[in-house]
């Protein structure tokens, strides 16, 4: 190898050797993390589907507790047997969140595209005349979507959309129309009918992953969704909803919101607007967010510009 290729070799060992240097000390390699509102580091979602009347005792009690919910209605099946009344939905869920559940509950993915839009577009325009407020999310009749009901869904104002398929874990959904929720509430107890040993099973692990949520020292999501009237009938579960109310209620570490107010804030985060040397930092919603750098919280207020570093 001749000298001049040496040369050449070394001078680019050395400019690697000063990127790389400039890389591990600089504000460039420190990860911005997201905080929840007030830099918290918990966040709780409560979520049910249908709009039956056993709502008026969940939202009571949820209210009791200082808890918010989103509630997931068929608007064609409100005012039938064992449903809410139209009338009602607007003060019942009056700080809570109404979304969408299809007008009619059918499987989305038995549907031709049409049908998929008028179930979502219908159930949409029933619950925003009820509600006076522009419902932007839903959750899948039985949990159920693929690809070609997602492409359905896209362009009718539908920002979130959940699916029954638990994680059991207490990450951020990667993509909000196929939101997956931790648990459901309780776990799967009362699947099998008369299976003591499974419902224990499952209850032992719903009462964990709460334990584990509350204990929780890094970004945690607990997202717990049900429906109302399982906790009626011979199977009554209502004193246990009470007591997971109770475990998670009023606790100051703890987010507590509804699914559309985790997607704006989420929303709000990913569109802060950086310097190059991540030191200054704008934020352009309407949205107080803050983010931790270097192990350091920072509020990012709504509509500044805030140095950093």
């Amino acid at each position: 190898m001749g000298s001049k290729n040496r040369a050449i070799i070394v001078i680019l060992s050395l400019i690697t050797f000063v990127i790389q240097g400039k890389g591990q000390t600089g504000a460039g390699q420190e990860t911005i993390e997201m905080l929840f509102p007030g830099g918290k580091t918990k966040a709780l979602i409560l979520s049910f589907d249908d709009g039956m009347v056993a709502d008026r005792r969940l939202v009571r009690l949820m209210n009791e507790y200082g808890l918010t919910g989103t509630f997931h209605l068929n608007s064609n099946k409100l005012g039938t047997k064992d449903y809410l009344a139209k009338e009602e939905v607007k003060n019942l869920y009056k700080g809570h969140e109404v979304s969408g559940h299809t007008a009619n509950h059918p499987n989305l993915t038995d549907l031709s595209k049409i049908d998929v839009i008028y179930e979502v577009v219908e159930d949409r325009t029933e619950l925003e005349q009820l509600t006076a407020y522009p419902v932007r999310g839903m959750s899948y009749p039985f949990g159920n979507t693929n690809d070609f009901v997602i492409e359905a869904i896209t362009g009718l104002g539908i920002e979130y959309a959940r699916t029954v398929g638990d994680t059991y874990n207490f990450s951020m959904p990667t993509d909000f129309l196929r939101w997956q929720p931790t648990i459901h509430l309780f776990g799967k107890t009362n699947y099998i009918p008369n299976d003591t040993a499974n419902d224990r099973r499952e209850s032992g692990q719903f009462y964990q992953l709460t334990n584990d949520f509350l204990k929780a020292n890094s970004l945690a999501l607990f997202y717990v969704w049900g429906h109302s009237w399982e906790y009626e009938g011979a199977g009554n579960k209502w004193a246990e909803v009470e007591k997971f109310f109770k475990m998670v209620s009023k606790n100051p570490d703890i987010f507590y919101t509804t699914q559309i107010g985790l997607v704006d804030y989420s929303n709000a985060f990913k569109n802060l607007k950086f310097s190059v040397d991540k030191s200054m930092v704008t934020n352009l919603s309407s949205i107080n967010v803050f983010i931790k750098m270097k192990g350091k919280a920072f509020n990012v207020e709504a509509g500044r510009t805030k140095r950093i570093l």
